[in-house]
């Protein structure tokens, strides 16, 4: 959950480091911290944004220097203030540790360090592990190399790390179990960060860490790459980035969030570019292909995620079953890991997640493998450690989500999970040859008519202005739009702070409806298609107990507008395609309620972008 960024090299390793935290900010924001070396140790650190950080450190250390380690916080063992913000030092002062993830037997080992004369000024998991290596250095006389090999087999947990020591000036050792760490290789230079961002304009080469696997980093030689558990030597391998400079940064939107929501025609399009053939009756997707027969033969489909890829999932478990006629099931990954799941393995496992680094996802994936099932990754980020778990997949071409709520990685995944629901029904010949290809077209219309959708910008600003200090909001839909109530319902809570609940609208009247007064906004996914008789009667039941009605309705709709207070229209597609233009109404309102309640849109409290613990 926080970010790690790394230099050595000859440039002035400050202004690089605090760069590279801004942009992995959206990892984690509770505080920040700065280690240069300039011939001594110099730490900054802070409670806090990054920018507190930049304001600290021009008055409390020299910048210049070489060398530097730097990291942006998301809390968990330890509440965020300065003393518990990275990096730490060991309790010589030699050695320097930023952390991402949990170490997990902590207690113990901060325990027999104890024992054996250390001092402990922090709360953090973080400080036992850097003296556990300095301990297991000054015992074994050890370069730091192996210091850090040695100590890493002795803790249980998941970790990104890089550590520098003042006695060994010229190197940086990274290593990663379960977190992401990437190194990027420039001429004469070094980079080190959670993922790409901090260092895409000064090179396009990197080298990602593979899970228990370490590397010493040293000016002017090649990197070399060692499996922590057994030594044995790994031939790095470097490839090319996929990112640029233009998509990690806001070209002129007031947020990432808003310009995320903004490019879904373009990345939607970019999903299913060369994939999807309507004018040819084709959907060639070469995971899908190369491993057809698992699919047919499935008994069922596992899908599993966290989040907003989990409503994505649900969206796909209606899709795959009215197309394919195959059954899904849907799970949270936190939950299908722990209650010894019966996997068989005819399963297909799904596993959906817009980082690809999700660490309960990542954990449901090595479930399912252990069980013989086939294991099929959907994921945003190229090289991603569930990309490389998965027997096969495919990448949703969504480019770099920042804002921390999600909004393009859920249309863009309910994309790819469409094309495999068609390709699945065409091999089994569960869909007529006309309704096949009329879902092709249809789906190839798509960005224009999310590009419509947006239009719908102005109706947003209008109802978030009045509804901004409600203290609660509910979310029906139905059938496909029941999965979008959730979705709508979780940006609203995830970026503006109000309570708000998403039902299917049947459900109303099991419980939630004596929520329901004057004071209670209900929003109503009510598209033509579907159930429309059926949420129009939840709308009448709403509307006689005096809710206030935000109906997101097909353009032309007459019956809904006479009911609803408020009124969004959006183009009419097909019901198994809608909740591709339905979420994009709730995506604008509930940004715009943020911005009026005046939160940190991108960076709202408590959340972190890529949740790489448990």
């Amino acid at each position: 959950m926080c970010g790690i960024v790394g230099y050595i090299g000859h440039r002035e390793a400050y202004p690089i480091v605090i760069k590279g935290l801004k942009r992995l900010e959206y990892r984690g924001y509770d505080s920040a911290g700065v280690m240069i070396y300039d011939g001594t140790i110099k730490v900054c650190k802070t409670k806090g944004k990054v920018v507190g950080l930049e304001e600290l450190a021009s008055k409390e250390i020299a910048t210049n220097g070489t060398i530097g380690i730097g990291h942006t916080r998301w809390a968990t063992h330890g509440v965020p203030n300065d003393v518990n913000s990275h990096p730490h030092l060991s309790n010589s002062g030699e050695i320097a540790i930023v952390h991402n993830g949990i170490i997990e037997n902590y207690a113990p080992l901060k325990e027999e360090l104890i024992k054996r004369g250390y001092v402990f000024h922090s709360d953090t998991d973080t400080e036992v592990l850097v003296n556990l290596i300095e301990e297991v250095q000054k015992k074994e006389k050890l370069k730091i190399g192996k210091a850090v090999q040695l100590a890493l087999n002795q803790v249980v947990g998941a970790y990104a790390i890089a550590v520098f020591d003042n006695k060994n000036p010229d190197e940086i050792v990274a290593a990663r179990l379960g977190s992401p760490l990437a190194i990027g290789v420039g001429e004469g230079e070094y980079f080190i960060a959670s993922d790409a961002s901090p260092f895409i304009e000064y090179t396009s080469n990197a080298v990602y860490l593979e899970d228990g696997e370490m590397a010493n980093i040293s000016l002017n030689k090649s990197i070399k790459i060692r499996k922590i558990k057994d030594d044995s030597l790994v031939d790095p391998y470097i490839q090319e980035l996929q990112m640029n400079l233009e998509q990690i940064e806001k070209g002129g939107f007031d947020h990432f969030m808003l310009k995320e929501i903004y490019e879904q025609p373009s990345v939607i399009k970019d999903t299913y570019r060369g994939r999807l053939h309507a004018d040819k009756g084709i959907i060639q997707m070469s995971g899908v292909e190369d491993h057809l027969e698992k699919f047919l033969n499935a008994d069922r489909i596992i899908i599993v995620a966290c989040g907003t890829s989990w409503h994505a999932g649900l969206v796909a478990e209606y899709i795959i079953e009215e197309f394919a006629r195959i059954s899904v099931e849907v799970e949270y990954a936190s939950e299908f890991r722990y209650r010894n799941p019966i996997i068989n393995k005819n399963d297909v496992v799904i596993a959906i997640s817009q980082s690809g680094e999700t660490a309960d996802t990542m954990a449901a994936i090595k479930l399912a493998k252990e069980h013989g099932a086939f294991v099929f990754g959907v994921c945003n980020v190229v090289g991603s450690s569930i990309s490389r778990e998965s027997h096969a997949g495919a990448y949703t071409h969504a480019g770099p989500e920042i804002g921390v709520a999600s909004t393009k990685a859920f249309t863009t995944q309910i994309t790819v999970l469409t094309m495999l629901a068609l390709r699945l029904a065409k091999a089994k010949g569960t869909l007529s040859h006309s309704d096949f290809h009329r879902y092709l077209l249809e789906l190839e219309l798509i960005p224009e008519k999310v590009k419509e959708a947006l239009g719908t910008i102005e109706t947003a600003k209008e109802i978030a202005a009045k509804f901004k200090d409600a203290p609660n909001c509910l979310y029906l839909g139905r059938g496909y739009n029941f999965p979008v109530a959730l979705e709508g319902a979780l940006k609203l809570k995830e970026i503006s702070y109000i309570h708000a609940e998403g039902y299917p609208a049947a459900e109303m009247k099991h419980g939630p409806i004596a929520l329901i007064d004057e004071q209670m906004p209900v929003v109503v996914i009510a598209p033509k298609q579907g159930h429309y008789d059926k949420i129009v009667s939840n709308i009448q039941e709403i509307k006689s107990r005096s809710g206030k009605i935000i109906a997101v309705v097909t353009k032309g709709d007459t019956q809904v507008r006479e009911l609803a207070d408020y009124v969004i229209e959006i183009p009419e597609t097909s019901d198994a395609l809608s909740p591709l233009i339905t979420t994009i109404p709730l995506q604008l309102l509930s940004y715009y309620i943020a911005v009026y309640r005046e939160c940190n849109v991108d960076q709202p409290r408590n959340l972190a972008k890529s949740v790489t613990v448990e």
